[in-house]
């Protein structure tokens, strides 16, 4: 995976509440440390972005022409810490494993939407779990399912 300089992600951990810095640490080093090959690391609006480079996937995003392919992303929110995995929301599959799976690795109940799960207590983020997820979908693997999706 292609990554940005610590610099970088330092500063941006830096700039998130106290209380989250280390807990938004493990989790962007648990999904770089997992995430297959394919994919580049990046920061816009506020989070931290994942993505399938151009150079890999030239058609790029489909809603905005000339950027990399959206996978996943961490953002700190007001209220919680979120984790978004559009294979979660690509993928019936791999959502309905997330589904039953979350149980045997978190004792709070699964708190997300189509591709967006809120951590609400940060100290209970099961990053092995999280681990896991990051390495069930190469890029080819989304891309195939993407391009599924927006040839309808």
């Amino acid at each position: 995976m292609n990554s940005l300089d610590n610099k970088n992600i330092t500063e941006y951990i830096e700039q998130q509440p106290e209380q989250r810095q280390k807990a938004l640490s493990k989790l962007r080093n648990t999904v770089v440390e997992n995430l297959p090959e394919g994919f580049a690391e990046n920061i816009a609006n506020g989070m931290l972005h994942y993505t399938i480079p151009l150079s890999i996937y030239p058609a790029g995003y489909h809603c905005t022409k000339n950027t990399a392919l959206p996978f996943a992303s961490i953002a700190s929110q007001k209220n919680f810490i979120a984790l978004h995995h559009m294979g979660l929301y690509a993928d019936e599959v791999l959502l309905t494993w997330f589904q039953e799976k979350y149980p045997q690795y978190s004792k709070y109940k699964l708190n997300m939407g189509k591709s967006c799960v809120r951590f609400k207590k940060i100290d209970a983020i099961p990053y092995e779990f999280i681990g896991m997820l990051m390495a069930k979908m190469t890029a080819a693997d989304y891309i195939q399912l993407y391009e599924k999706a927006i040839k309808r």
